[in-house]
């Protein structure tokens, strides 16, 4: 999973939070984007901005994950040892 790829092409903030139990994944698309759409399909969130879809894939030892969006804000919330 690369964070740079929304930083460094779109100009999104995306930061990666450590946790004792999870990691938390965020990334701004900004509030021009609220009517964004996650969806989590065999270890890959898929992510549709308009006429966009990102992709990121979840590492190996990530056990259940939570995604939503937000007010165009992504959270991606791992659990298990990364």
């Amino acid at each position: 999973m690369t964070l740079e790829q929304f930083t460094r092409e779109e100009g999104q903030v995306a930061r990666r939070y450590e946790y004792d139990e999870c990691s938390v994944l965020a990334v701004d698309f900004g509030a021009d984007h609220a009517e964004a759409s996650v969806d989590l399909v065999d270890g890959t969130v898929i992510v549709v901005v308009e006429d966009e879809q990102y992709e990121i894939e979840l590492p190996d030892g990530a056990g259940d994950a939570h995604t939503f969006i937000k007010n165009g804000v992504l959270t991606v919330e791992l659990e298990g040892d990364l």
